[in-house]
């Protein structure tokens, strides 16, 4: 046997072990509870192997024994979980209005929130600075791992989502609008406030990490074909297919889920990305603020809900209801979703906002294919966090289908 053949199977070998210890830890976050033996049948591999890669993974602080399965047939086993106790992954969200923080265990349960509600830009003149937003986000990620809930566990990563296009080769946020941020590379920022911190860093777009959580965090129970639509300063959308592991649609050029950007007025008002007519024209926190006359600084939400029975708000909120629906529409007729699920501050306006929206959608929806299974909709009323959650949820995705999974406690 030659030195190379040696080394081409030991790569074989670690590359095996690798795919072993992915597949074992991906069951076990999917179906809490399996044993040794369990595994085993799901994933064609031998006991023998099985028994040796659960131990190094419990040695390791991935894995955690529980009791004894009662009943069946042979020898009863240990159930298996993710540990919930030795490790913390982080989540982290810069938003066009404050900054917010999560500290995560293995199995997405949330230990720690940090958030500031200063805006971190301004829609109408966008003026933010990404370097003030890294310091302000490094003392918000300092003051999770300082949280009593937090501390002694080992940070295996941080996740951050931004608002807009991210290219995740380069760690880059290639265009916020609503901050005026373009080519931002700001987890390298974040990393010089946080030179200590370990583990794996990404960036994602707000709106993927959002969809993200809500297909991964529910295992297999998520649609094979989600949308997850983000309606706050501005508009976006995450899309991701497959089921318990799902995937998110990206685009050649990383602008998959702009869809606030879409063209559904044309020869109407300038969008903040120099086009002319765009979605958030119509339908955005910043063209609502603008249409009503509600200054920054003033919470949108609680100033338009005041004035509900104003005709001017009525209208306002018609018209950018009929705009969603338009959305949501033309993302059944083009995509097909299973389901499309609506989140953001704007969710919590009240007046014809979403009732005109999810009317538009249900007389529009089936004139093409009468038999069409429909898109159902779901309203999340308080997403303040589901994008941080998202985004370590994807930490967590990523360490687990890569070798970086071998990291000790």
């Amino acid at each position: 046997m030659t030195a190379n053949t040696r080394t081409a199977r030991a790569g074989d070998q670690s590359y095996l072990k690798r795919l072993n210890r992915s597949a074992i830890l991906e069951l076990v976050r999917q179906e809490p509870g399996l044993s040794r033996a369990e595994l085993a049948t799901r994933t064609h591999v031998t006991k023998v192997t099985v028994g040796t890669v659960v131990q190094d993974l419990i040695d390791e602080g991935w894995l955690t024994e529980g009791t004894l399965q009662q009943g069946g047939l042979g020898r009863p086993g240990r159930t298996l979980h993710l540990n919930g106790d030795d490790h913390v992954i982080l989540g982290a969200d810069v938003g066009v209005q404050g900054l917010r923080v999560v500290a995560t265990t293995l199995t997405g349960r949330v230990l720690a929130r940090q958030s500031v509600s200063a805006p971190t830009g301004d829609p109408d003149a966008p003026t933010g600075d990404p370097d003030a937003a890294a310091a302000d986000l490094a003392r918000l990620i300092r003051a999770a791992l300082r949280d009593p809930a937090v501390t002694g566990r080992q940070p295996l990563g941080l996740g951050v989502a931004a608002p807009g296009p991210v290219s995740q080769p380069e760690n880059l946020l290639l265009f916020a609008p609503n901050l005026g941020w373009r080519d931002v590379p700001f987890l390298d920022l974040l990393s010089a406030h946080l030179p200590d911190l370990p583990g794996l860093s990404l960036l994602e777009n707000e709106a993927n990490a959002a969809a993200f959580a809500e297909s991964y965090l529910r295992g297999r129970e998520a649609p094979d074909v989600l949308a997850y639509l983000s309606l706050g300063s501005g508009i976006g959308a995450g899309l991701v297919v497959g089921s318990p592991e799902p995937r998110l649609l990206r685009g050649a050029g990383h602008l998959a889920g702009e869809i606030g950007h879409t063209v559904l007025q044309p020869g109407g008002l300038y969008c903040h990305c120099g086009n002319r007519g765009c979605a958030e024209t119509l339908l955005s926190g910043w063209a609502i603020r603008a249409a009503l006359g509600i200054p920054e600084g003033t919470p949108l939400v609680d100033a338009v809900n005041a004035r509900l029975n104003e005709p001017e708000v009525q209208v306002t909120l018609r018209r950018a209801g009929e705009a969603l629906g338009m959305l949501l529409t033309n993302l059944h007729h083009t995509l097909n979703p299973s389901e499309i699920v609506l989140g953001g501050p704007l969710t919590r306006l009240g007046g014809p906002l979403l009732p005109a929206a999810l009317d538009f959608f249900r007389e529009h929806q089936h004139h093409l294919y009468s038999t069409a299974r429909p898109t159902e909709i779901q309203v999340r009323a308080d997403t303040t966090f589901l994008p941080a959650q998202g985004v370590a949820a994807q930490v967590l995705a990523r360490l687990i289908h890569s070798a970086e999974a071998a990291v000790s406690a």
